[in-house]
């Protein structure tokens, strides 16, 4: 049955394939029209191309707006849930749609649509499972010296962690093949780009980028407050996911840590012990073993987390793999289904 599947994959990049461009929005009737005025109309490689707009609790025209503009699929959230939620049921929704490839841009126009033929080409060719458009963000004039640092050791904490070597980890501007997209499983509300660099590194997806410019800005950020409250949300959601992958790594170092501290005092009355040929009842000493008692019952304890969360975890992966055997069967059937009619 893999090796079927396997077949299957290989005929479809053989074969011009399906576009879907998600563009999710808050409040961008002003900004929306130019965002699909730069899409193109035609890629080599590519049968159709469709827009799904994203409308995350709009409260002005850009429903409307983007009507006018021949967009003719939607994704409508009641109620503002935010970016990583309305990725989410893009991809969702782009699947439905039978995407073979996927790209999501910002009704903002901050990225340059037109380089969308560039961004999919790796996926075309069979080379990559996610293209990541890198914004080089030492060359954006609108970032402020502070914003261009934090970008930068966010992207080098995320790198570690997920070893990979991405210049531009937050960039929104990306193309997911339909595996690709299969595979990910949005949890967090918030630095989805963190989020799908994890999964997709975690999965052995290939990662590749092109060098993008960006367009001039045209309105402030509405993701965060504050660039500290940016580094506060992406530190919560780095750990969130570090913890969800490698949790036996977290806990057996905090385990290893706490056990090596208890000993300390241990060791000390050990080694006073032995120079001077008796015991030591002084109430220093008492209270020395005492904490070192209770931190090596603690790194016991977390060990013990740590089993069980690895366990958890392996569960989790099991579980991850059923859905997308699950998600694998409904979309392919949905797109041979739209291809007989």
């Amino acid at each position: 049955m893999a090796i079927k599947r396997v077949d299957k994959i290989k005929q479809k990049r053989h074969k011009q394939m399906k576009l879907v461009i998600m563009i999710p929005c808050l409040n961008e009737e002003k900004t929306l029209p130019l965002t699909l005025a730069t899409i193109p109309k035609k890629i080599k490689g590519i049968k159709s191309i469709d827009i799904l707009v994203i409308d995350d609790g709009c409260s002005d025209k850009t429903v409307q707006v983007a009507k006018k503009h021949g967009v003719k699929y939607f994704v409508h959230h009641t109620k503002t849930r935010g970016l990583a939620m309305s990725l989410r049921d893009g991809i969702m929704g782009a699947l439905e749609l039978g995407a073979d490839i996927l790209v999501l841009t910002d009704g903002d126009n901050q990225y340059p649509q037109e380089r969308i033929p560039d961004l999919v080409k790796p996926i075309l060719d069979g080379k990559a499972d996610t293209v990541i458009g890198d914004r080089q963000i030492e060359t954006i004039d609108h970032f402020s010296f502070t914003k261009k640092l934090l970008q930068k050791l966010g992207t080098r904490v995320l790198n570690a962690t997920a070893n990979t070597n991405i210049p531009d980890s937050t960039s929104g501007f990306r193309a997911y093949s339909k595996e690709a997209a299969i595979k990910l499983n949005l949890i967090g509300r918030f630095n989805f780009a963190m989020e799908t660099t994890l999964q997709a590194s975690h999965k052995r997806l290939n990662i590749t980028t092109i060098k993008i410019k960006t367009n001039p800005k045209l309105r402030e950020s509405r993701l965060f407050k504050s660039h500290w409250q940016h580094v506060r949300k992406s530190a919560v959601a780095l750990i969130n996911a570090y913890l969800m992958y490698k949790p036996f790594a977290v806990f057996l170092s905090i385990g290893v840590f706490l056990l090596v501290l208890g000993l300390i005092p241990f060791v000390h009355y050990l080694i006073l012990y032995i120079a001077t040929k008796q015991p030591m009842f002084g109430t220093h000493h008492l209270q020395g073993l005492i904490i070192g008692g209770v931190l090596i019952n603690a790194s016991f304890v977390t060990l013990a987390l740590g089993a069980i969360a690895n366990l958890i975890r392996i569960n989790r992966s099991l579980i991850e793999d059923l859905l997308e055997e699950i998600r694998r069967e409904r979309f392919n059937m949905a797109s041979e289904t739209r291809e007989t009619d």
